[in-house]
């Protein structure tokens, strides 16, 4: 089995091989939502420049809940409303993909630099995008990049919709990534 800090690295370099490995290795759940919670963890400390301690806090919040709620959207999307005839998936499927597709966010952290913050998280996301897509495209087993993208493309606006809403209403100074 590969070290863990080598899949972080083989998932942000979006090596297709590691994303069926971590399909099939059941054991992997838990490096996947380690991979999560350290990618979380980046964006709330790349967000004390703009926000302090809450800053931290809530941008580690709201990375963790964007997460969790894009995951079984995907989910939800790619087997029931967009599936091709081979799709078979399984929740712990997607979400060891999907939780490794998290890695490049780790680059994160680097958002405290001052300046730097916005263009940091931009290029974190649109990586973690491409991440995601490879990710789903793997564990849904499509064969079409771009159905994989519109599940991916799909999910993210309604989490981003559901967490503006739930931002707006319960306050709170952190974006939603």
């Amino acid at each position: 089995m590969s070290s863990f800090q080598d899949r972080i690295i083989r998932a942000a370099k979006l090596d297709v091989n590691l994303y069926e490995e971590v399909e099939a290795d059941k054991g992997a759940m838990s490096q996947a939502m380690a991979v999560v919670v350290l990618s979380s963890l980046a964006a709330g400390i790349g967000s004390i420049g703009t926000g302090g301690f809450g800053g931290l806090v809530m941008g580690t919040i709201a990375a963790l809940a964007g997460w969790y709620v894009w995951a079984y959207l995907t989910y939800f999307i790619g087997t029931r409303l967009l599936p091709e005839p081979q799709t078979q998936a399984d929740p712990g499927e997607l979400l060891r993909t999907i939780g490794f597709a998290s890695s490049p966010g780790l680059i994160r952290v680097a958002g405290i630099i001052p300046g730097l913050g916005g263009v940091i998280f931009l290029v974190a996301s649109l990586w973690m995008l491409v991440a995601m897509v490879i990710a789903v495209r793997q564990a849904l087993d499509y064969t079409s990049t771009l159905r994989a993208v519109g599940v991916c493309v799909i999910g993210w606006v309604i989490q981003l919709l559901i967490l503006v809403l739930l931002f707006s209403v319960f306050g709170g100074g952190a974006q939603p990534v």
